[in-house]
């Protein structure tokens, strides 16, 4: 029971082995089925903590935004998401005539797929996790894009101009804010001296977020702008392109786009933590996993919250001001971080690792600063677009068209 309770992943793993062997299965099969059998329980268990995932969103923004939120269908409306869960696989799927039907049904399957295919990597303690690989961080890169293959295959299956050009745009969006987030993704990397993610985390004597500032915020800003999320919701800008990308859909594949949504959110704030405040790391979870498991839990809640506040109160961007702030801001300045931050870290090595995080926070700061100079600098600097005069109609096409004396 004891070492249960101190490692459980491990004491569960050893058991069932020794239930497979003893059913005299080779060791290359028992370990084949201990492998889907954990894919399953991990892919059923974070599709069941949307569910949960759905409820706090909605609590947490009617109270930011001065509003009840769920609260009649069971205590403190934790009902609520069951019943909307319920409601939506018992609707109708409708297939407009005209679609591409592969790329229309397979799109989102892909939505979901894309971000459940990250927690395979993610380590949740010292040994709990899916698949330590030495190229953790770069199959995050790679697999994050399956998603927006979902995104441009339903605008283009769908066979509607507006689930297309929302498909555009979303692309666009998301393709433009993986440039500073993967630069900034190489600053973990650099300083830790590997890929794997487990690595990673362990190296962070002190947390990255620390030493590392300013790629740690372009990888939360880019994080929430890849999800599309407030103030970056310009995929379902409602206004200009009805619904988006997924206007087409209905039933459950449309619930399939929400249940990505709610989930990548989740995801992000599990890769913000593993990267940039230690992840599992904290007193006693080295020897006790599980405590690492909550510590681990406690971070990516606060991120997790962080991004809420934001979505809640931050309006919506314009489109052009977004491009800008990647392509002016966030992808010049993680450039210009991850220089600096190599420089300064290849110059330190020798010292003592205190020095060493010291020189590396102090050249963020004059990063930032420097930054900050050149914004202030161009300020003002740039001319307003000229407003275009038309002019004004003239009277005779103002006139309604006289009608014919002889007419019927």
């Amino acid at each position: 029971m004891g070492s249960f309770w101190s490692d459980p992943y491990t004491f569960v793993v050893v058991w069932l082995s020794g239930v497979l062997r003893g059913w005299g299965l080779a060791d290359d099969a028992a370990q084949l089925i201990l492998f889907i059998l954990g894919a399953a329980i991990l892919a059923a268990l974070s599709l069941f903590w949307v569910i949960f995932l759905i409820w706090v969103e909605r609590k947490i923004g009617g109270r930011v935004q001065d509003r009840l939120g769920p609260n009649r269908l069971g205590p403190f409306g934790l009902f609520q998401p069951v019943a909307d869960m319920l409601k939506i696989f018992t609707k109708e799927f409708i297939t407009p005539a005209g679609v591409d039907k592969v790329p229309y049904q397979l799109a989102p399957i892909l939505a979901v797929a894309g971000v459940m295919m990250l927690w395979a990597v993610i380590p949740f303690s010292i040994n709990w996790f899916g698949s330590d690989l030495n190229v953790g961080v770069l199959y995050l890169v790679a697999v994050g894009g399956i998603a927006e293959m979902g995104i441009i295959l339903a605008g283009w299956g769908s066979n509607n101009k507006f689930a297309l050009l929302g498909a555009f745009r979303a692309v666009a969006q998301l393709v433009s804010y993986e440039v500073p987030m993967v630069i900034s993704l190489l600053v973990p990397v650099m300083l830790s001296g590997s890929m794997k993610l487990n690595e990673i985390v362990r190296s962070q004597e002190i947390w990255y977020i620390v030493v590392a500032p300013i790629p740690a915020l372009i990888f939360f800003i880019s994080s929430i702008a890849e999800n599309s999320r407030a103030p970056f919701d310009l995929l379902e800008a409602d206004s200009e392109l009805v619904s988006g990308f997924n206007v087409e859909y209905s039933g459950l594949k449309f619930g399939f786009y929400f249940v990505g949504d709610f989930l990548h959110a989740f995801t992000i704030a599990l890769l913000f933590s593993t990267l940039f405040l230690g992840g599992w790391r904290g007193p006693g979870a080295e020897q006790y996993p599980i405590l690492g498991f909550v510590w681990f839990f406690a971070k990516t809640w606060a991120v997790y919250v962080l991004g809420l506040l934001i979505r809640f109160t931050i309006p919506r961007f314009r489109i052009d001001q977004m491009m800008n702030l990647n392509w002016k801001l966030l992808t010049p300045l993680s450039l210009a971080a991850v220089m600096m931050i190599a420089l300064v870290d290849k110059g330190t090595q020798q010292g003592h690792f205190l020095i060493r995080w010291a020189a590396l926070f102090v050249s963020n700061v004059l990063i930032w600063l420097v930054a900050l100079q050149i914004m202030e600098s161009r300020r003002g600097k740039v001319e307003p677009r000229e407003l275009v005069h038309y002019p004004p109609p003239s009277k005779a096409a103002e006139e309604p068209p006289a009608q014919s004396e002889g007419g019927a």
